[in-house]
């Protein structure tokens, strides 16, 4: 056990005074409402020292990402939360019993940020300066690196040595007579990083164990972590496939620490709706059967901000009681085989109904209200290079949220795939994701009929209104109608509104659908936010 001057309670240990993290906080812009603690609907600057307090002090969160990919961050994180309430941190050591990491852009996809990793690198030293002089004691704040987009395991060996060779190689220069880097500006610490792959791709999740393994063979690390994303592959190939490629990944991933003697903690990012992860605080038993094996889950903002403070207490007390939630599930290759199959089959009616629709989709994104300041990003959306007009997708959060505002559910887009399936793709596909009717019959009551019925009787007026073609317009609401009539019929699912809050609900997208296409920008705004509210969650 590790003990260190200020008192703090003593935590399970792994490796080197190490604990393995089960929540995870994060910055993801998905929440319909603001925070209680500030009036402002753009969470930024201090206001994210503010948010990291909350998520370790109130919600209980064992880890906050901080993060720079896509957006600005303060690297003096770890001076101003010292600052911000020494009391509870000199209670809680970060790095020790919290946990605080960064991410980072990519260099080989972010080429304008590319320098923005030297920067966070080098703060990552000056970082342990600050936390070993509050904590009176050698201590390094921050030691893990997540690396979005990763899709070869050479991205993890140059981050991890360009900080070996880089940052912490350079104290022996010797500057002038004698006098090294060491002696004028001190020790460089940590000695080493701890790098987590965050995998997003469908190549990439299928081989994630191929970019694994080479980096345990290079770095021979104690553990690792691997972090899976679930917003991205949604976007990109429709939720039955995002959520079946995590269940592949997962099991690669189980393999190989069975194989090579050390242990993979897979993290698993998810948001509160099903299209983008469904943790939830009314769906959190399901949430922990579906995803068992994994070992940290994301606390994404709709779901700190959207749910009452008690519920979302709840949720993350019983993730950290109970993660990893049973042994991952191993699906051997002759499935693994069947699985490819049915994903190839929805990835394929997916994405050309988001074809069709693209230019709907890029219309209605003004009207999504933005939480955090952050920069263009381009999906990895794999179709794109067939969208003509020149349109091109929002991220995941602003994709989902434009579907639902439509009064269409991004989660059965492509779902009529169902009757391509053979019997055993079938069979295979229900034994991996075992939620996947229940979570479709969760969003049923956000589709709308008279939405979907307006849009086909003024198509042409919508197509104006979208700047596309109106042929498109149809081809893509044709198909997603098919996709409504194989949920209803194949599966049992029972559309719209119900209750008088669904009948609400409704009534919001209905009245947005309205506002848009009499270009009433001030009232589709304010439905797009009422909508939104209903469902607790933007996207």
């Amino acid at each position: 056990m590790y003990v260190c001057e200020g008192g703090l309670s003593l935590v399970k240990v792994f490796y080197g005074g190490k604990f393995i993290p089960r929540t995870m906080s994060t910055q993801h812009p998905d929440n319909a409402s603001s925070p209680s603690w500030q009036s402002e609907e753009l969470i930024e600057g201090d206001s994210e020292i503010h948010e990291a307090y909350f998520a370790y002090k109130e919600l209980g969160c064992h880890e906050v990402m901080w993060d720079s990919e896509g957006k600005d961050t303060d690297i003096r994180v770890v001076r101003k939360l010292l600052s911000f309430n020494s009391q509870y941190f000199s209670d809680n050591v970060i790095g020790k019993n919290i946990y605080l990491t960064y991410r980072i852009p990519n260099p080989r996809v972010e080429s304008t940020e590319r320098k923005i990793v030297v920067e966070t690198l080098q703060n990552i030293t000056a970082s342990c300066d600050v936390g070993s002089a509050f904590y009176k004691c050698d201590v390094a704040p921050i030691f893990e690196i997540i690396l979005p987009m990763t899709t070869e395991s050479s991205e993890l060996l140059s981050l991890f040595n360009y900080y070996r060779k880089a940052i912490v190689g350079v104290q022996d220069i010797e500057l002038q007579n004698s006098v090294t880097v060491r002696d004028w500006i001190g020790t460089v610490r940590p000695n080493s990083i701890q790098v987590i792959p965050l995998i997003e791709d469908m190549d990439s999740l299928l081989n994630a164990d191929k970019i694994v393994e080479p980096y345990i063979d290079a770095v021979k690390p104690q553990y690792m972590r691997v972090f899976l994303a679930r917003s991205d592959p949604a976007l990109n190939y429709g939720l039955i496939c995002a959520t079946a490629l995590s269940k592949i990944a997962l099991s690669k991933l189980k393999n190989l620490e069975n194989r090579k003697g050390v242990p993979l903690y897979p993290i698993v990012g998810v948001g509160s709706l099903p299209f983008r992860g469904h943790l939830s605080p009314n769906n959190l038993g399901l949430f922990l059967k579906e995803y068992q094996g994994v070992s940290t889950v994301t606390v994404q903002s709709g779901l700190k901000y959207d749910f009452a403070l008690d519920n979302v207490k709840r949720v993350v007390s019983t993730l950290n009681e109970n993660l990893p939630f049973g042994e991952t599930v191993l699906i051997d290759s002759e499935e693994q085989k069947l699985l490819l199959q049915a994903i190839k089959k929805f990835q394929t009616k997916y994405q050309l109904i988001v074809e069709d629709l693209a230019p709907l989709i890029s219309s209605v994104v003004p009207y999504i209200p933005k939480r955090r300041a952050r920069k263009l990003h381009i999906g990895l959306f794999g179709y794109s290079r067939n969208v003509v007009e020149g349109v091109s997708l929002p991220r995941a959060i602003t994709f989902a949220a434009t579907f639902y505002t439509l009064g269409m559910p991004a989660e059965f887009v492509g779902v009529s795939a169902f009757v391509e399936l053979t019997e055993e793709e079938q069979n295979v596909l229900d034994r991996h994701y075992i939620n996947l009717r229940s979570e479709l019959n969760s969003v049923a009551e956000y589709f709308s009929w008279q939405n979907i019925n307006l849009l086909m009787e003024m198509y042409k007026e919508v197509a104006k209104r979208a700047n596309m073609k109106e042929e498109r317009l149809r081809s893509g609401l044709s198909r997603f109608l098919f996709d409504i009539n194989v949920a209803e019929d194949n599966l049992g699912i029972k559309f719209g509104p119900r209750t008088l809050k669904e009948r609400k609900y409704e009534n919001s997208v209905n009245n947005f659908l309205i506002s848009y296409l009499e270009n009433h920008d001030k009232q589709a705004k304010y439905y797009v936010n009422e909508a939104a509210q209903l469902r607790k969650s933007l996207g």
